[in-house]
C-alpha cells in the first residue's frame, strides 16, 4: 500500500468536521473515525516529513478543522510530539 499523501489526511479530517458541523456524525463516531484514520496512517504511513505534517495541523487548527486538542492527540499519536 502506497503511503497516504498529508492533502489526503488533511481531507479526510475535513469530511469528519462538515459531517460533525452537519449534525450527521455524533461524538462517539467521530472518535471512532479518528481513530480509523490514525490507524491507517500508521500502518500506511504518511507521505511527508514531521515539518510538512506539523504546518498541515497547524492550518488545519488555524481554519477551525480539528481543535489544538485533537492537533496534540494526532501529534502523539503520530509520533510527532
Amino acid at each position: 500500500m502506497a503511503p497516504v499523501t498529508v492533502q489526503r489526511f488533511v481531507k479526510e479530517l475535513e469530511k469528519l468536521k462538515q459531517q460533525v458541523d452537519a449534525g450527521t456524525l455524533k461524538s462517539q463516531d467521530y472518535d471512532a473515525r479518528l481513530a480509523r484514520i490514525i490507524r491507517e496512517l500508521r500502518e500506511q504511513g504518511l507521505d511527508a516529513d514531521r515539518a510538512a505534517i506539523t504546518a498541515a495541523l497547524a492550518d488545519a487548527v488555524k481554519r477551525g478543522v480539528i481543535t489544538a486538542e485533537v492537533q496534540e492527540h494526532l501529534r502523539h499519536r503520530l509520533g510527532l510530539a
